[in-house]
């Protein structure tokens, strides 16, 4: 399945589409979650709610024929 299949099934809400979309981008998300050295679980759990709305909002537009 490529990841324009997966997106569109997590907005249409499949969890387990959401899970691995989660888990594509975990890495980002732990890394951008380091704040001076220190894991800030906060920031990971803002950065995971705004990866998900996101997903709810980011539109895929048809290429022209």
């Amino acid at each position: 399945m490529n990841f324009k299949d997966l997106l569109l099934r997590a907005q249409n809400g499949d969890t387990q589409a959401i899970y691995i979309i989660m888990e594509i981008y975990k890495p980002l998300l732990l890394r951008e979650s380091i704040l001076n050295g220190v894991f800030d679980e906060d920031m990971y759990q803002e950065l995971s709610i705004t990866l998900v709305r996101c997903i709810r909002l980011f539109r895929i537009i048809p290429p022209e024929l």
